[in-house]
C-alpha cells in the first residue's frame, strides 16, 4: 500500500486522517465481512489512482489482514496480522462491532483504524480530524454543506427548498440548525453570499 501514512504536516504539526487510508469496522458489519469465514478486498484511491489494497478475512472475534506495503523509497513489505472484534450490545437490539486497536500496548476500543505499516487508531499514528485543523468559519461552512446534503441538494450556497416527502418538522430543525450554524459566525463576505441567495 504505497504511500500510507505520507500525508503532509499542518498548522498544529500533525497528520490528519483524511491522509491515511481508513478501515471503518461498521461498513466492515454493514457488508457482512465479519462473518466468520468471510473473506474480501478494499481498495482506495485518490483522484482516480488506486493507492492501496487490503485483503480481509474474518475468523472467530476477529479479522485477518493481508496487504503490502512500501514507505519513504523502502522495499516493500507484508503484512499479516489479526485485528480483535469486540461487540456490545445496542439499546434496541442487536450487536455493535469494534476495533480494538492492534498498535503497541495501545488496544483502544474504535471503529476506524488509519493505514500505515499498521493499521492502528488515530493516537497511535497521532493524527488529529480535518476539523481540528479548520477555522471556526470553514467548519460552519462544512455543517452547512452537511444540511444541504442531508436535504439531497447540490452543495452551494442559499437554503433549498423542502423535498418531496420530507416532513415539515425535520425542515424546519435543518434550517435552524443551519441558521445557528454559523452564518454570523463566517467572514462577511460568506454571509452576504449566502443572504443574497436564499
Amino acid at each position: 500500500m504505497g504511500g500510507m501514512g505520507s500525508g503532509r504536516g499542518t498548522r498544529l504539526g500533525k497528520d490528519t486522517t483524511s491522509s491515511y487510508s481508513g478501515l471503518d469496522v461498521r461498513y466492515l458489519q454493514r457488508h457482512g465481512m465479519l462473518r466468520a469465514g468471510a473473506s474480501s478486498s478494499i481498495s482506495w484511491s485518490r483522484c482516480g489512482k488506486r493507492v492501496g489494497s487490503i485483503r480481509i478475512t474474518a475468523e472467530a472475534n476477529c479479522i485477518r489482514l493481508s496487504y503490502r506495503h512500501c514507505r519513504y523509497g523502502d522495499n516493500w513489505k507484508d503484512e499479516n496480522y489479526l485485528v480483535v472484534i469486540e461487540w456490545t450490545s445496542c439499546n434496541y437490539g442487536g450487536k455493535r462491532a469494534w476495533f480494538r486497536c492492534p498498535g503497541s500496548g495501545c488496544g483502544r476500543r474504535v471503529a476506524v483504524l488509519y493505514g500505515g505499516g499498521l493499521f492502528a487508531c488515530r493516537h497511535c499514528h497521532n493524527l488529529n480530524y480535518q476539523s481540528q485543523h479548520e477555522h471556526a468559519w470553514e467548519r460552519s461552512l462544512s455543517r452547512y454543506a452537511n444540511i444541504r446534503e442531508k436535504l439531497g441538494v447540490a452543495p452551494g450556497l442559499g437554503f433549498p427548498d423542502r423535498p418531496k416527502g420530507m416532513h415539515w418538522r425535520t425542515y424546519r430543525r435543518l434550517r435552524q440548525q443551519a441558521d445557528r450554524g454559523g452564518v454570523g459566525k463566517w467572514p462577511n463576505w460568506i454571509s452576504a453570499l449566502v443572504n443574497r441567495s436564499r
